[in-house]
């Protein structure tokens, strides 16, 4: 099989830890291919481990560190075997993985910046007997850039129309937006928190990892003093390119930001954090991308009917749709783009936008993990 055309495949757990997404997809000229999909569920205990170090709650020593970068590949390598296993696929017929890992920490501002994402990529190609590109945000920090978000030249290629300007919306733990200007222009930024503090406090009070349809944030009120100390954090008015994640955005911000909301009623505290991401996303479309008539939207939040309705009542008259409208599936957007990373690194060429990131220059990301000799024998 031609080398560009053949299958890749990727691997992601994003900022919301709610499962392992992956995807097998080959990319011809015609665009990409998905031969299957699925989601890996985290073992709950695994699951807890990744958010405590995620939001930075108590210390980890290097030998627990080791020990959950492990844990974490382990997981990816499952994740892919069990795709391959349902696709009929075998794994000699793929080029390689994409894995982006699991975000741990993210600081690409500052005199060291850095970020740090977990998932031995070695355990993975040992176990998949596949060659592995990992690492990828590392290249685009070093050469200046934020190392995210690297979807949008993927939305550019899939979403973008001629003479129109579009914004594309990922609702994942962290939100990002997308604008594919009219003139072919791309960039994006993370707008801030989308379902990662909506899961956090629904776990809290709710015991559940995720808030159903959005119905316990629809059960509350929107509370305006706490909604307003919380849009008034400097992220938000920072201009792009710029990114963020869990370190920032958890629950002890929340309780710093507004102490008294430990107090508040618990589903008016989610019906505001709900409040928060709709807000923030629209006035973010607001500054950048005030002509766009057509918002796209992937990720989680998706399924997240309040959080989807208010979203489009914000942000009327302009049309508010999912991704799969356009023939793009919103669940696997992101797995899609890694396998897509991955096979840019394998043919050399550059996986960042300069625009989106910031970076001095287009860079080839991620770091290759060769195959078992075996497995090339």
């Amino acid at each position: 099989m031609d080398e560009g055309a053949a299958p890749y495949l990727g691997l992601i757990s994003g900022t919301s830890v709610d499962g392992i997404d992956a995807a097998l997809v080959s990319f011809t000229a015609d665009g990409p291919r998905l031969h299957g999909a699925l989601t890996h569920p985290w073992p709950d205990e695994l699951r807890e481990r990744i958010l405590a170090v995620a939001q930075g709650e108590g210390e980890i020593d290097l030998d627990a560190f080791g020990r959950l970068d492990v844990a974490i590949g382990q997981a990816f390598a499952q994740a892919a075997l069990n795709l391959l296993a349902q696709a009929g696929m075998p794994a000699a017929a793929v080029r390689a993985i994409g894995s982006h890992g699991q975000t741990v920490r993210h600081r690409p501002c500052g005199p060291l910046p850095f970020t740090l994402q977990l998932g031995d990529a070695a355990v993975i190609a040992e176990r998949t007997g596949l060659t592995v590109v990992a690492d990828f945000r590392r290249a685009d920090v070093a050469a200046g850039g934020q190392g995210a978000p690297l979807l949008p030249v993927l939305h550019a290629m899939l979403l973008a129309r001629s003479g129109q300007t579009r914004a594309v919306v990922n609702l994942g733990g962290i939100a990002n937006l997308t604008v594919l200007g009219a003139d072919g222009q791309v960039y994006g930024f993370d707008t801030g928190p989308a379902n990662g503090l909506l899961d956090a406090w629904c776990q809290r009070q709710c015991g559940q990892p995720f808030d159903r349809d959005g119905a316990f944030a629809a059960a509350g009120r929107v509370d305006a003093a706490l909604l307003t100390a919380l849009l008034a954090d400097p992220y938000f008015a920072l201009p792009p390119p710029k990114s963020t994640g869990r370190e920032h955005f958890h629950l002890q911000w929340l309780l710093e930001r507004y102490p008294g909301a430990a107090e508040l009623d618990g589903a008016d505290v989610q019906a505001t954090l709900l409040a928060l991401s709709v807000e923030s996303v629209a006035q973010a479309i607001e500054r950048h991308a005030a002509d766009a008539a057509e918002v796209l939207v992937c990720g989680g939040g998706v399924h997240n009917r309040t959080l989807f309705a208010r979203l489009r009542e914000r942000l009327a008259p302009r049309r508010l749709q999912s991704t799969a409208a356009c023939g793009v599936d919103p669940d696997y957007l992101e797995a899609i783009a890694f396998a897509w990373l991955a096979r840019q690194r394998v043919l050399g060429l550059p996986g960042n936008l300069p625009a989106v990131t910031g970076a001095r220059g287009p860079r080839v990301l991620g770091a290759l993990y060769a195959a078992p000799w075996r497995a090339q024998s």
